[in-house]
């Protein structure tokens, strides 16, 4: 070991080492521009310079180059030497005033202009890309030449080379970027295309696959990694301090033993190409939906600017078109979610860029058929976002300019063209490249279309035994039905293995945590650019250099995405550095992203709720989108807030209580039923309540599907096994009177109309039974027209009802027999898609498609006329859409003002409608109309909510707790929800939503007791004298007033039950004696951020 003095403090340092290398260690700071890790030190930029003492004499040296010595004296920041690297900066700007790179260096060292004159150089003739080609590639394919005024670096003999190897070190490596393959290589550049982005942009050999990949690790790609090659570079292991870079590592095959297997591959995307008459990999600026999405993103490739790849300028025009690789010849099938991408990418685009953005989106059905879908279309097009109803023929370059003219056929049959500045392909969802591979190793058959073969009463099942499948694997479908069928495939595997439940779960295990009491507050803030989600708004650097002036801040920093894996490590990484105490994260919303950061910080000793977060993102950057210096000030305001709160924080302890091991399901229809039979079969014990006589719901209304399976069949069955099953215990003709507890202790009141089959006492009297959680499977009502005349004329019926004319013994009833329709008339979109009910009911159009398909089987000499608005047949529904059509069933569109009008025509009946072709109304003598009825909400939705305090959306259906991640949670905890009470949705999906919320449920019941959320109320005895003011304004019914004796003296308080109390405050607000408050929410902490708020002491 040798010793340095450096800066008038001693280090000792391993020998042979540079001055450079030892400064830097220490955590100094020294600009270079020529200097490399990996490479044998030059000297050129003279920017590392140091003023070195030995011996009484003092010398200027580059300390890149120079040998560490024991007992020397360096000093780095003496005024020589920034005289002296200030000098050297100026010599650089002037031989490269152009290049970025030294003029960002050479600002923060405080030189902006040079004294000395301008030679416009772009080379300043560092050496790194010749010692990076000669000493890491082994190649000296580029090398200085000539001597004096004339050196310069180019291949021998100042042409290009044959033995170039055009990896591109050496452009990489250049601080100029002056260095081009074209001009050092007779090879053709073959550059790696980053997968992530789409190959929009380029990637090294060694790099992280995306920024927020699990486990967020780089991995070393052997089909370009030089040293993988050649045995040669090896750059990525000299850097690595970590020493993980491992190049003999090989691919390992290992053996599981499993009971069950969930096949989840995904989907491949269609490829555009195919299309030639789109110009997909023609015309670099007609783009795929995926690209786009890549586009948009701030870890894109444009950094969520949208640029056209052409010549990365912004758009003024956009046009999308649907349909690309979906609903043609091939692929008769919808993929289900490509309308609403589209849609959602226009918004996007729109915002990024301005609303004067033009977007134009063409389509043949706009298929917004999920929750909330319609009205986000709605909100589209009052955003200017235009929808043109066509297939567009082809796309066109217009060669000056890269602009791409859409030529397509209005609605009217007249030939119409529109230039735009990008195209983006909706291109739909195939199957993935390696489905049959999966089907021959699993044994799993695939349908006609190569997906993975289900059957719509075994939505989550292979055609083997113990092989379940969920997601797009099965048929095309959005992110809530995709973690719908995770969950409900997760249910299937818990049933089968139930036996071995738990046996190889391993507790997490928290390391102690540090003791804070009376510790001086040490507060780190990290501030998240969540790409461009803040930082494209928010001026971030401004917010982290003022949060470094706050009291008691000790730390603060900047972070691309806070929540990602290697942010979490960092964070763990600066509390232990720096003695953290407190830590303040600036991001997003804590309803999605707090817990993640509670873990982390919990992790790294601290506790839990020594945490504070600032929602920057929600509060700041969206709201104030247009206003970013606004933005960046209310930003400023709410860190400096949460660091107020945080000095005030104290830890808190979670409270942990035991489970009931049994379920309440509401509902006995189909998903109901399911839920019940699925926690059944995992051995809990289940509380199954129905309204109504029989079980069945809905269900008992249907007859038959359009795959022509009998749904029947299906209901006896599951009827069966709820009545046999010892651990479901059934109450039928019940009325729930009320329901009170929380996660894991409820208990329940009903009342029957009859005695309850298991008490043997009962004589339809009221009863309670306690549970663990609930699930919510009330279902949902057939909407009852008030208009076309229903009910006015006996030839205009529902769809339902028709269903039942069709369905006696699978034929038509005797008395249709005897009357065949001649003309039929369907309607669709009644009592759905208006202003009373904005939503679609999902099901309609295939109920239509079905009966219709049946009438022609049974009549194919009936006319069947269907009106619509749009055909929503989506996923594997459109081929029975298709073969519609083909049996003459003939589809007229009409426009949402111009509905059909129905009116007596003597006996019969006439439909009038508006022709959006001809443009004229078509009148049609019709024997029968048919209605196809919305979905409305249970009458009985509102009462079960205020029993649960779960909320319920504007049309009355149960909302869940996140419409994409959550669908089948509500915010409150211990209550799941499935069905038509969650939405329109058809039989399979019903299934599929029910195995889930048993799945959800399941993850409760399995465990002995819960950890309750310790931001809750507590009761200051000492200050509360029993007022009760708080009792009725709680919402969730968590406090009650009691009385004990004290000192002999009767004393009034309240108390709070913890299973039920959520935090909401109200109680604290009420209270005129400061004696319940929040635990995390003390008036005092509150009282910190609102004098924060106002700057005043």
């Amino acid at each position: 070991m040798i010793e340095l003095t450096i800066n008038g403090t001693k280090h000792k340092f391993p020998e042979g080492k540079t001055l450079l290398e030892c400064i830097e260690s220490t955590g100094l700071k020294i600009p270079t521009l020529c200097y490399h890790k990996a490479l044998t030190p030059y000297g050129a930029c003279r920017l590392c310079l140091v003023e070195i003492s030995q011996n009484n004499r003092s010398t200027i040296q580059a300390s890149c180059t120079y040998p560490a010595i024991d007992k020397l004296v360096v000093n780095t920041n003496t005024e020589k030497v920034i005289k002296t690297r200030k000098i050297m900066f100026e010599l650089l700007l002037a031989r490269c005033p152009d290049s970025k790179v030294i003029q960002q260096v050479a600002e923060e060292y405080g030189v902006k202009e040079t004294r000395f004159e301008k030679k416009n150089e772009d080379c300043f003739l560092c050496g790194l890309c010749v010692r990076m080609c000669r000493e890491r590639m082994g190649i000296s394919a580029i090398n200085f030449i000539n001597r004096g005024s004339e050196r310069k670096v180019c291949p021998p003999f100042d042409a290009a080379s044959d033995i170039c190897q055009t990896c591109g070190a050496c452009a990489t490596i250049c601080p100029t970027e002056r260095i081009k393959l074209e001009k050092i290589s007779k090879n053709e550049a073959v550059p790696i295309q980053h997968e992530y982005n789409e190959g929009l942009i380029e990637r090294p050999a060694a790099y992280i696959p995306y920024p927020q990949a699990v486990p967020n690790k780089a991995t070393i790609d052997e089909r370009y990694c030089v040293h993988m090659l050649k045995d040669a570079c090896g750059v990525c292991k000299e850097f690595c301090e970590a020493e993980a870079i491992d190049y003999d590592q090989k691919e390992k095959e290992i053996e599981l033993n499993v009971g069950a297997v969930i096949l989840s591959p995904g989907f491949e995307i269609f490829d555009a190409k195919i299309k030639e008459e789109l110009g997909y990999g023609n015309h670099s600026n007609v783009v795929t939906s995926l690209e786009f999405e890549r586009i948009l993103s701030a870890s894109g490739p444009y950094l969520g600017k949208v640029l056209r790849p052409s010549d990365e300028t912004e758009p003024k025009r956009i046009g999308f078109i649907q349909c690309v690789g979906s609903r043609d010849v091939e692929r008769d099938y919808c993929s289900s979610v490509c309308c609403m991408y589209a849609t959602k990418e226009a918004i996007l685009a729109k915002e990024h860029v301005g609303e004067d953005l033009q977007c134009d989106v063409f389509f043949m059905d706009m298929r917004a058929f999920s929750k909330g879908f319609d009205e986000y279309y709605q909100r589209a097009k009052e955003l200017g976002v235009d929808y043109i109803r066509c297939r567009p023929a082809s796309v066109k370059e217009i060669p000056e300019t890269k602009n791409l003219l859409i030529e397509y056929l209005a609605e009217d049959d007249k030939k119409v063209s529109r230039e735009y500045d990008l195209v983006v392909l909706s291109v739909g969802l195939q199957p993935p490249k390696s489905a049959k591979e999966i089907s021959g190793k699993f044994g799993i058959e695939l349908n006609e279309f190569d997906f993975c073969k289900t059957s719509p009463f075994k939505p989550v099942e292979s055609t083997r035994e113990g092989i379940y499948v969920s997601g797009p694997f099965t048929e095309p479908k959005d992110i809530p039905e995709t973690i719908m069928q995770a969950s409900g495939a997760s249910s299937k595997v818990l049933s089968l293995l139930k036996d071995v439940k738990g046996s190889l779960i391993v507790p997490e295990e928290y390391p102690p945590e540090i003791d804070v009491e009376g510790q001086e507050p040490r507060i780190g803030v990290f501030v998240c650019h969540c790409g461009t989600n803040i930082a494209g708004v928010v001026n971030v650097p401004s917010v982290v250099e003022y949060a470094k002036t706050l009291p008691n801040v000790v730390y603060a920093d900047s972070n691309l995405y806070t929540c990602s894996n290697d942010t979490q490590e960092l964070i763990k990484e600066k509390i232990k550095e720096h003695k953290l105490n407190r830590v303040v994260v600036a991001s997003c919303t804590p309803r999605t992203h707090e817990p993640l950061f509670r873990n982390t910080v919990r992790e790294a000793r601290l506790n839990p709720y020594l945490f504070e977060m600032a929602n920057i993102r929600d509060q700041c950057s969206w709201v104030h989108m247009m206003e970013p210096e606004k933005a960046s000030e209310k930003s400023r305001d709410l860190v400096r807030m949460a660091v107020a709160k945080a000095r005030l924080l104290n830890p808190l302890q979670k409270r942990s209580v035991s489970i009931i091991k049994s379920a309440l399901v509401i509902g006995g229809g189909l998903s109901g039923l399911t839920s019940a039979t699925e926690l059944a079969s995992q051995g809990f014990d289940v509380h199954l309540v129905e309204k109504e006589k029989e079980l069945g719901g809905n269900m008992s209304r249907i007859h038959y599907l359009l795959s022509g399976d009998n749904p029947q069949d299906l209901l006896k069955r599951l009827v069966e096994e709820v009545k046999k099953s010892e651990k479901i215990h059934l109450y039928t003709e019940a009325k729930i009177e009320n329901i009170e507890g929380s996660i894991g202790n409820f208990k329940t009141k009903i009342s029957t109309r009859k005695p309850l089959p298991f008490f043997e006492t009962s004589k339809g009297k009221s009863e309670e039974f306690e549970h663990g959680v609930v699930i919510v499977a009330t279902g949902a009502q057939e909407y009852k027209p008030k208009e076309y005349l229903y009910g006015q004329h006996e030839g205009i019926i529902t769809q339902l009802e028709l269903e039942q004319r069709l369905s006696t013994n699978g034929d038509k009833s005797a008395a249709a027999e005897k009357n065949v329709p001649k003309n039929i008339v369907m309607i669709q979109c009644v009592g759905s898609r208006d202003e009373e009910r904005p939503y679609c009911s999902r099901i309609c159009c295939s109920e239509a498609v079905k009966n219709a398909l049946k009438i022609k089987e049974l009549s194919p000499e009936t006319n069947i006329y269907v009106l619509f608005r749009d055909v929503r047949t989506y996923g594997f529904r459109e081929s029975y859409y298709t073969k519609a059509r083909e049996k003459n069933v003939v589809f007229m569109r009409y426009e949402e003002d111009r509905k059909p009008e129905v009116s007596k025509n003597g006996n019969g009946l006439q439909v009038e409608v508006f022709d959006q072709t001809l443009k004229m109304p078509i009148e049609i003598s019709a024997d029968l109309v048919v209605l196809s009825t919305g979905i409305v909400a249970d009458e009985g939705n509102e009462k079960i909510a205020k029993f649960l305090k779960v909320p319920l959306n504007k049309d009355k259906f149960f909302l869940e707790a996140h419409m994409k991640l959550r669908p089948v949670d509500f915010a409150t905890d211990g209550v799941y929800l499935c069905g038509l009470a969650h939405s329109a949705k058809a039989m399979d999906e019903s299934i599929i939503q029910a195995q889930a919320a048993a799945s959800r449920a399941s993850t409760i019941l399995s465990k002995d007791s819960v950890e309750l959320e310790a931001n809750i109320s507590q009761v200051i005895d000492e200050s509360c004298d029993g007022c009760a003011y708080c009792i009725e304004p709680c919402f969730y019914q968590a406090i009650t007033l009691i009385e004990y004796m004290r000192e002999g003296v009767v004393k009034k308080t309240v108390e709070v039950d913890e299973t039920a109390c959520k935090g909401c405050g109200v109680c604290m607000a009420t209270c005129p004696k400061k004696g319940i408050f929040v635990r995390g929410f003390r008036l005092e902490q509150i009282g910190a951020q609102v004098n924060s708020a106002l700057e005043v002491q």
